[in-house]
């Protein structure tokens, strides 16, 4: 079986060489012309300083909780204390990712811009192999470093290959803190970016569209170069470590349920996983376009078509690991506990395409109430015509009312994995819907840098037909960066009940009984804590944002000629503020999701059953539905800012620029933030199982 974990391996390294590839055809593009490579340089220096004093801060806090870990399971028998190994390196490899991806990102932004004066079809092919570095990063790592310690740990630990085998289950325990890491990491850096990003954004439209009535990223705004910023922490970093910490916990909870099967089940997720890099690796080579083409048709090509090659790679992939029926075995540790059934290939397979179809709908869904070409979006621009408050009211239904659709198909997605395959069928349905990250996020991250190039463009005061090109690249971003969202928000619910079930086997628990008053109390606790943890986070970028608007109107007060063009504004005082706003803010909400299933774990292991189970499902709910309404304001403005219902400028533009700065902080930080968070608890406590049981 060594031979297997040695493919895993070189499909890891292969995904790596292949964004190393990437980056390197990146950075033989032009720049662009002096201009356009000073702006890009203030936005290079602005992103990787801040990630710099980022990640010092959190090296500390991943330092302290391995200490922590390697003291805990000192002479643990379920576990062992290089569960603190695990943690370091899945924590380092977030690190590496989300630095690799934003370095790529900020030479891809100028590149792109400079292509746009030649030609959509380049701009596009720049600014999509800017993000294909950040996607092949995050599967190349996360697969390279499982891989690499389930080898490692299986000469140390020497587990049989029977399901009923105590030095398997130690080592599975083990490995699950490399995901606590890539967990740990991920909160950090998404609420971090997100107080960054939305702290500028808000800022520099308020005061630059609504007060000053200057157009966006204009040279003149001081916090336009934050907000460009921005866009990079919270939009590549933030993002790459939110999928990197999806993508290793849907295998690392497969791997903990496959452990009643035998090492086959344990295995086939890493198989399955590497597969995907083949099929986005593939994928990536069908994003192609015309002059006056689609890119969005583009995108979609490549996207499905991975999804479809996965689809047929993966059948006789199971069907070699899972010849006949794999039954269930029990032993040493393990008790059944009351919820798995027989596997067959087919149930597998099924379960995986009922997740990756669940995935699939959920996009489309929230394709459907975010896209500026659609009805919701465009009702909302509509009701911008009687001010601000008409539009936030709406838009707050219409996130309201956008939970439904995805809500149910999340659930018909873990019945039918259920009914197929049992609770290791929701597993795999969760690694279905992550199968291809490797191009789902390189679309996302192609999002920031088709942003990135219109800002430059516009800050260079380069010809209109080039920003008319970025503006295409970025509209087409908008509606991948909400699908990307849908898509995460679902594989977060999925995750998150395969981690939870995981929880249940190595804690003992047989079931969670819902009368009981621990239970009862972890659960309205659990529904708290996303609405705790959000309000965190939205009161950090109102904070955030008062000093930004502070600070541009006092620049605009003080600095002679800015307005008028001839005098420059003081970008560094900008990302300034926003970057010790994120870096004193974050820390809060990151610390509350480590410490509070800790506390109820010692208290009552049921109860934390109770805390799991009421995270999870306010925690889908509110992420869908600040998601889908940031999305739909940020879509309804542009929608008017395309020249619909007055245009730029006018009244009901200025409602809708309002109704944007609300959604803001809803699309790009507490909501994907709720994604982690529920991942998150769940880590903790499968992390901390082993000495509660």
């Amino acid at each position: 079986m060594d031979s297997i974990l040695i493919l895993t391996i070189a499909l890891g390294l292969a995904a790596l060489i292949f964004a190393f590839a990437k980056a390197a055809w990146i950075r033989k593009q032009e720049a662009g012309t002096e201009r356009m490579q000073e702006i890009a340089r203030f936005i290079r220096e602005g992103a990787m300083a801040f990630l710099g004093r980022e990640y010092r801060v959190l090296a500390i806090f991943a330092v302290a909780v391995a200490i922590l870990l390697a003291l805990a399971y000192w002479n643990s028998e379920t576990s062992h204390p290089l569960v603190a190994v695990s943690f370091l390196i899945g924590a380092s490899c977030s690190a590496l990712a989300g630095f690799f991806g934003m370095s790529t990102a900020t030479r891809a932004n100028v590149r792109t811009a400079n292509a746009a004066r030649t030609g959509l079809p380049k701009a596009l092919q720049v600014a999509f192999s800017g993000g294909t570095v950040m996607g092949m990063t995050v599967v190349g790592l996360g697969i390279l470093g499982l891989s690499v310690l389930f080898l490692v740990y299986r000469n140390i630990f020497q587990p049989g290959l029977e399901a009923a085998d105590l030095n398997m289950s130690r080592m599975l325990a083990v490995i699950s803190g490399f995901s606590l890491g890539a967990s740990s990491i991920a909160l950090f850096a998404r609420v971090g970016g997100g107080i960054y990003t939305k702290a500028a954004d808000v800022g520099a439209d308020l005061v630059g569209k609504v007060e000053a009535g200057i157009p966006e990223d204009d040279p003149r705004n001081p916090a336009v170069i934050a907000d460009l910023v921005g866009d990079n922490v919270g939009d590549i970093a933030g993002m790459g470590a939110d999928l990197f910490e999806s993508y290793v916990g849907a295998i690392v909870g497969t791997m903990v349920l496959g452990i009643f099967y035998g090492f086959d089940l344990i295995i086939l997720p890493l198989v399955l996983a590497g597969v995907g890099i083949i099929a986005s690796i593939l994928g990536t080579f069908a994003v192609r376009t015309k002059e006056g083409g689609n890119p969005q048709t583009a995108l979609n090509t490549g996207t499905f078509g991975a999804g479809i090659l996965m689809l047929v790679l993966s059948y006789p992939i199971i069907q070699y690991f899972v010849p006949q029926t794999a039954n269930f075995q029990f032993g040493g540790v393990l008790e059944n506990p009351g919820t798995l059934k027989p596997l067959t290939a087919l149930g597998i397979f099924l379960a995986t395409v009922a997740g990756l179809a669940a995935g699939i709908a959920i996009g489309l869904i929230t394709e459907y109430y975010t896209s500026e070409s659609r009805g919701p979006a465009r009702k909302l621009a509509k009701q911008s015509e009687t001010g601000a408050a008409t539009n936030i009211i709406a838009g707050l239904g219409l996130g309201m009312f956008s939970t439904a659709l995805p809500v149910i198909a999340i659930a018909i997605a873990i019945v039918a994995s259920y009914s197929f395959a049992g609770l290791y069928g929701i597993a795999i349905a969760a690694l279905g819907m992550l199968s291809t990250t490797g191009i789902q996020l390189a679309i996302d991250a192609y999002g920031p840098v088709a942003d990135n190039s219109g800002g430059i463009a516009e800050m260079a005061e380069l010809p209109k037909e080039v920003r008319s090109r970025t503006d295409k690249l970025d509209a087409v971003g908008n509606t991948t960066a909400a699908i990307g969202k849908g898509f995460a928000i679902a594989s977060a619910a999925l995750t998150a009940l395969a981690l939870f079930s995981a929880f249940q086997v190595a804690a003992g628990i047989r079931e969670i009984d819902v009368t009981n008053p621990f239970v009862i109390a972890g659960l309205f606790i659990g529904g708290l804590m996303p609405f705790f943890f959000s309000s965190l986070a939205m009161r950090a970028v109102g904070e955030a944002a008062f000093d930004m608007i502070a600070e541009v109107r006092h620049q605009f007060k003080t600095i002679p000629g800015l307005m008028e063009g001839t005098a420059k504004a003081d970008y560094a005082r900008c990302v300034s503020i926003s970057t010790g706003a994120a870096l004193k803010r974050m820390v809060v909400p990151g610390l509350l999701a480590v410490v509070v299933p800790v506390i109820f774990g010692f208290w009552d292991k049921q109860a934390l059953g109770g805390l799991l189970a009421g995270v999870t499902v306010t925690g889908v709910l509110m992420a869908i539905f600040m998601a889908n309404a940031g999305g739909a304001w940020d879509n309804a403005k542009k929608y008017i800012e395309a020249g619909h219902l007055g245009g730029k400028g006018s009244p009901t533009h200025k409602a809708a620029v309002v109704g944007d700065t609300v959604g803001d902080p809803f699309k790009d930080t507490a909501g994907p933030s709720l994604n982690i968070l529920i991942k998150l608890m769940s880590v903790v406590s499968l992390v901390i199982a082993p000495l509660i049981r």
